[in-house]
């Protein structure tokens, strides 16, 4: 029978040995991501191209008056049926 000592120090060197060989493979892959960054060029999507329109549309934010005078009238309406 091997005595303590000897099993620990074992386990403490495959324990070092496999935590060096872990970190050693994680700073390659971080420095080959690196570099591969700066040798691949990164893909700019094309600019969408939109149809030629002859008339121009109308702004959701303007508002025509005829159409705040109709619903200014059917509130006002409608507040006082509902008073009645």
């Amino acid at each position: 029978m091997d005595n303590i000592g000897s099993q620990l120090f074992d386990a403490a060197t495959l324990m070092l040995t496999g935590m060096s060989v872990v970190f050693i493979f994680l700073t390659i892959l971080v420095y080959l991501v690196r570099l591969m960054s700066r040798l691949v060029p990164e893909e700019v999507p094309e600019p969408i191209s939109t149809p030629f329109q002859s008339k121009p549309v109308q702004s959701s934010a303007a508002v025509s008056p005829k159409v705040v005078a109709a619903i200014s009238a059917a509130v006002h309406q409608y507040r006082t049926s509902a008073a009645k």
